[in-house]
């Protein structure tokens, strides 16, 4: 009995070992990849797929059973969308000379969204897909850039052109959730439903606000040697309570990024100065260090899983490569008109407007009653692959 007992713990210690191992090796790969992405042009995104879909051949060659996986991937996605968000919006400096590039970012993120989701509903609703509002549920995750991808590939690239893309992916997360969000609560849509809408998005603003600067003074106030931990996860609570209310919750992460990561630039506010800025500063350069090292974590790990679930045989059908192909040049040729018209370089933004994390968590959400057969996972991947 001793020795069964024995020897069923050290299997048990053996197997920890060796997952302890294994994502200590995957996640060490990830950030070589991250740190050799801008000198081997080829995007980290893809080889942590590849590593993934790797990692699932070796499992399987050697009889390895793995749990199924697929459940934790709209939590990680989740938690690392906002932490990208955040990540993103800490590095933005807000000043009156931006207003005229925050527009830009505001309308080349919206008018090819907007335009591409009818489009493409009305072109499935030509091939027998006849519900326009199951249409546009479908397409709109593929119309929405992925901040989680697009943030960090912009590190070698103009301050200029590197705010651009970070306002304008950050803008097209919330821009997308939002009409997503609403077309998957409404099944009209009228002049109620659209005044509903508003009320939804005047709560979000106040509720931000007030958030924003209780977070702000606990970020300030606590002296524990833990403090950046509980910040985060009232974010995570608050983002999340707002998501199951309907809320579009990533204005708040949004809001609360660029409010803290500007202090400096709101000292003409009076009661700003209580807020200490010059200490919350400190803070905040520490902050943002924690932030981005979760983010990259989550991140990485959530592409990992994501090539390991990875279905070969249906990632290489041809009749998904021709509908992924033909949805890509659409996007292109949609963003080089736009690029155009707002006298901004086609080098390198026309390129640098991937579809990724967001778009795989809103394609995971849709219910299978509203799901349509042809917007699968294999024509996502094969968007991600193709615009990454």
């Amino acid at each position: 009995m001793r020795a069964k007992i024995g020897k069923t713990k050290n299997e048990c210690e053996g197997m920890t070992y060796t997952v302890i191992i294994t994502l200590s090796v995957l996640v060490l790969v990830a950030y070589v990849f991250d740190l050799t992405s801008s000198k081997t042009k080829i995007p980290a995104v893809i080889l942590l797929l590849l590593l993934g879909w790797v990692l699932k051949q070796v499992t399987i060659y050697l009889g390895i059973k793995i749990t199924d996986l697929s459940p934790a991937l709209p939590v990680l996605g989740t938690i690392g969308l906002i932490l990208i968000v955040l990540e993103g919006s800490l590095e933005l400096e807000l000043d009156r000379s931006k207003s005229a590039l925050i527009l830009k970012s505001f309308f080349i993120a919206l008018i090819p969204m907007v335009g591409l989701a009818f489009g493409l509903a009305y072109l499935l609703e030509y091939f027998g897909f006849p519900d326009i509002r199951k249409n546009l549920l479908n397409v709109i995750p593929i119309c929405i850039i992925s901040s989680a991808i697009a943030i960090p590939s912009v590190r070698g690239l103009s301050r200029l052109n590197k705010e651009f893309i970070i306002y304008e992916s950050s803008l097209s997360d919330v821009l997308g959730l939002m009409l997503f969000n609403f077309v998957a609560i409404n099944d009209h849509f009228n002049f109620r439903t659209l005044g509903d809408f508003t009320l939804q998005l005047l709560l979000i603003i106040a509720i931000s606000f007030i958030a924003t600067i209780g977070l702000a003074i606990l970020l300030n106030k606590i002296g524990h040697h833990i403090k950046f931990i509980p910040i985060i996860l009232l974010l995570l609570l608050i983002y999340a309570v707002s998501e199951v209310y309907h809320l579009p919750g990533l204005i708040f992460i949004l809001f609360f990024g660029l409010f803290i990561g500007n202090i400096d630039q709101l000292r003409n506010i009076k009661w700003i100065e209580k807020l200490k800025p010059d200490e919350l500063n400190k803070e905040v350069s520490k902050f943002k260090d924690l932030t981005s090292e979760a983010s990259f974590l989550i991140r990485s790990v959530f592409f990992l899983m994501f090539g390991f679930l990875i279905d070969t045989s249906a990632l290489l059908n041809i009749e998904i490569s021709l509908w992924a192909v033909g949805i890509t040049a659409g996007i292109f040729a949609m963003r080089a008109i736009l690029l155009k018209l707002f006298r901004l370089p086609l080098s390198p933004l026309l390129f640098i407007s991937p579809r990724g994390l967001i778009t795989i968590l809103l394609i995971l959400s849709i219910k299978p009653a509203d799901a349509i057969s042809i917007i699968s996972l294999p024509l996502i991947l094969q968007i991600v692959i193709i615009m990454a």
